[in-house]
Order: structure tokens, then C-alpha cells, then sequence
């Protein structure tokens, strides 16, 4: 299979563009937990995820972390390869939350491609602006919205993404996605056991009432 055709522009590409691209792509292979790439330094390139799951998340000067976004089978990961944008660096790590296997396509490559080619030049400033969208979501969402409504959010969305209403997650973990101490998530989930919406035991999270998640979010 050809996962290049993920992009979606790829038949929009010169066969020659097409060429470069698949000769320098690979396919690599990440157990979960892996850190795939680490901070404004590195610039690993771009990754195409076949499947699997990846969470980019940044870590502030005391050692907290924030997830900024994930991304899931055929999503592409720019930030990974921010060298190819002048001037623009960012200090993210990128880890895989599953078993991840992913298509690498060399910076250089893609860059050399990009500045050759109007639709893939086009196609890649689309998928910045929507990953600065989903950023520009968080600050909002972190400056504006209150904690038990980030928190009831995240567990439905869990519940979504893993499709069972029993979720095998740390406190810390969640602290680590939302940007909060484990502490701040430990006080707030209790109350929302003592509310019966979820039932807590260790390493684990039940679902038991997902409307009232829900009037907690809307309201």
C-alpha cells in the first residue's frame, strides 16, 4: 500500500515529485510510549501515521506537561519537520500513545518538493494553520473554561476514542493531557464520584453516567 496517498494532494503531484517522495519515505515502527521526537531541535521530519495514535504535548520549566493535540491513522504531523518552515521552530514532543507505525518522509526532501510545488506548498500551510487552530482551541479552552468542564470533556472524548465507558488511565496521565497537577485531577474526579458520574478505582475510570458529563460540559 501506498499510505503517500494519505496526502491529499497526492494526485495533484508531478510524477516526478511523486518519485522523490517515495524513494526517500520509510515506514518506522514505535512500541507505546515512545518518544518519537523531542523538542525544537530535532528535526525528525515529517510523519504520516498509517496507524496507531501520537500525542504532541509540550513541557513547561517545571517538568508539566500539556497536550496540545493528538493525531490518528492518516493524519500528518508538520511540527515534527518545523525546519521546513523559515523562521518557525517549536519545542514539542511527539509520543506514541498506542502501537505506532508511521510513514517518515526526510525534511529536506519534503522541503525541496514543497518549494517546487504549489499544491503540496498549499496543502502543507493547510495543515499548519489547522494544527495553530487546534493550539489557539487549547489557550481558549485552558484560559476560559473551567476545570470540571475540561476534565468532563476529556473523559467523554477518551470514552469516544477508545469506544468502552471503562478507561484505563492514570491521574497523572490526565494531568499531563489537561496541564494540571495530579492532585488538581484526583479533588475533581472525587467530586464527580460523589455526583455518581464516574466510579474510581486504581489505574482505572468508570463511565457511569455520560449525560451528566455532558449537562457538566454544556452547561
Amino acid at each position: 500500500m501506498n499510505y503517500l496517498e494519505y496526502l491529499t494532494v497526492w494526485k495533484k503531484l508531478s510524477s516526478e515529485h511523486q518519485k522523490a517522495l517515495t524513494q526517500a519515505a520509510a515506514i518506522r515502527k514505535f512500541a507505546k510510549g515512545t518518544i518519537m521526537h523531542n523538542g525544537g531541535d530535532e528535526c525528525t521530519g515529517l510523519l504520516l501515521v498509517c496507524s496507531g495514535q501520537i500525542r504532541a504535548y509540550m513541557i513547561s520549566s517545571d517538568g508539566r506537561e500539556i497536550t496540545l493535540y493528538r493525531l490518528f491513522e492518516r493524519d500528518i504531523c508538520l511540527f515534527s519537520a518545523s525546519c521546513i518552515m523559515n523562521s518557525i521552530q517549536f519545542d514539542i514532543t511527539i509520543e506514541a500513545e498506542k502501537d505506532t507505525e508511521v510513514l517518515v518522509i526526510p525534511a529536506d526532501v519534503y522541503k525541496k518538493v514543497m518549494e517546487e510545488s504549489a499544491p503540496l506548498s498549499n496543502y502543507t500551510n493547510e495543515v499548519m494553520a489547522s494544527r495553530f487552530t487546534d493550539v489557539m482551541w487549547l489557550i481558549d479552552q485552558i484560559l476560559w473554561k473551567s476545570f470540571d468542564k475540561r476534565l468532563a470533556e476529556f473523559l467523554l472524548s477518551e470514552s469516544d476514542i477508545d469506544g468502552t465507558d471503562v478507561l484505563h488511565i492514570t491521574h497523572e496521565i490526565i494531568g499531563n493531557h489537561l496541564g494540571n497537577p495530579r492532585e488538581v485531577v484526583t479533588r475533581m474526579l472525587k467530586y464527580f464520584q460523589n455526583e455518581g458520574l464516574v466510579k474510581l478505582s486504581r489505574g482505572t475510570i468508570e463511565i457511569c453516567d455520560k449525560e451528566g458529563l455532558k449537562r457538566i460540559v454544556e452547561k
